[in-house]
């Protein structure tokens, strides 16, 4: 099937079994999305002509008003026709180039008890131009790939670091952290995602950035704040991080360091299930934001982390008067194939 996209004039091909976003991005298209999952919304189009379907039913991440109103969900919808569609946004073309390329693990650094830090080394003769805040895919076998956030900066891009959850019975993450992985071979593809960071055009005043992590969220911001701080870039940054315990703050240390030596750079650490001995912030980290702030109307805003902590800053920021404009959001989630296999798993034990 031919899928067209109104907004560029360009188009790509899709099989019956495949997800229109899948067909894009192997077309070489980079287009909006994020989760993967049929949750965050992200990946939303509109559809202007012809037939789709969804193998599982209407996602999650799309209303039945939405759908009434003729949007799709490009992650989980297949064509049963021939094409037009509207994505939400679609970046110039030429910005940046999608590869596929072979790199070796040149570092695997343990940071907590599920989170590991990868350093990944391309060929000398190559090179990956990318945005901060972007992420690259890890291609596995049988066609199927994970996703994982760049956490250095573009200026500093000798090695790619990437923040790595432990997944249980997770196919690339359990044989991560239970192996002797220095010097092992992947294939990546990317760059890859929107969630980047939007420069101020002159002469417009520097907005300060407010940025929101859950989990592993942190590392696109991280390559975003260094971005910013080590290019010199004058804006202010506030960083709320929210993990599970104290266990889970894995750059704690780094944080702290940063926020000493950087003016520019605040950093609220917010725990949601801490032990009695933590003295700093407890709940939710999108309710701290909201406990500190009065408006959010002055502030550019940079969100990553799991759906359901995506799904309340941008319902809640919108009533705290946050620009919808002005709001940048990353969701993270489990690969589908994943999420399938945990799910059958539990059903077994069950």
């Amino acid at each position: 099937m031919r899928i067209s996209l109104t907004n560029s004039q360009r188009s790509f091909s899709a099989t019956p079994d495949q997800s229109l976003l899948d067909a894009a991005l192997a077309a070489g298209l980079n287009l909006p999305h994020s989760c993967k999952s049929g949750l965050c919304g992200s990946c939303r189009a509109r559809l202007m002509c012809g037939e789709i379907r969804y193998p599982y039913g209407r996602p999650l991440g799309l209303t039945e008003s939405e759908q009434a109103d003729g949007f799709l969900l490009m992650c989980q919808a297949r064509a049963a026709s021939d094409l037009a569609i509207a994505p939400t946004e679609i970046r110039p073309a030429g910005e940046t180039t999608i590869k596929r390329l072979p790199c070796r693990i040149e570092r695997a650094v343990p940071l907590s008890h599920d989170v590991m830090a990868l350093y990944l080394r391309l060929p000398i003769v190559e090179d990956l131009e990318f945005e901060p805040g972007q992420y690259i895919d890890i291609m596995l076998p049988g066609g199927r790939r994970r996703s994982f956030s760049i956490a250095s900066p573009p200026h500093d891009a000798k090695l790619l670091e990437l923040h790595v959850r432990r997944v249980p019975g997770g196919e690339f993450t359990e044989r991560l952290f239970h192996e002797q992985t220095r010097q092992s071979l992947l294939n990546i593809e990317g760059p890859l995602g929107q969630f980047v960071y939007r420069p101020v055009a002159a002469p417009q005043p520097a907005a300060p950035i407010l940025m929101v992590g859950g989990g592993t969220g942190l590392a696109p911001l991280k390559s975003i704040w260094r971005h910013i701080l080590e290019q010199g870039i004058d804006r202010s940054i506030t960083l709320y991080w929210g993990v599970r315990s104290e266990r889970d703050l894995y750059a704690q240390r780094e944080l702290e360091q940063l926020a000493l030596q950087a003016s520019r750079f605040r950093y609220i650490p917010v725990l949601s299930e801490p032990q009695g001995s933590w003295t700093g912030r407890r709940g939710w980290v999108h309710e701290a934001v909201l406990e500190d702030f009065g408006t959010l109307s002055g502030f550019d805003i940079y969100a990553s982390g799991p759906p359901a902590m995506i799904a309340a800053v941008r319902r809640e920021f919108a009533l705290r008067g946050a620009d919808p404009a002005r709001l940048f959001f990353d969701s993270f989630d489990y690969a589908p194939d994943a999420l399938d296999r945990q799910r059958t798993s539990a059903a077994t034990k069950s």
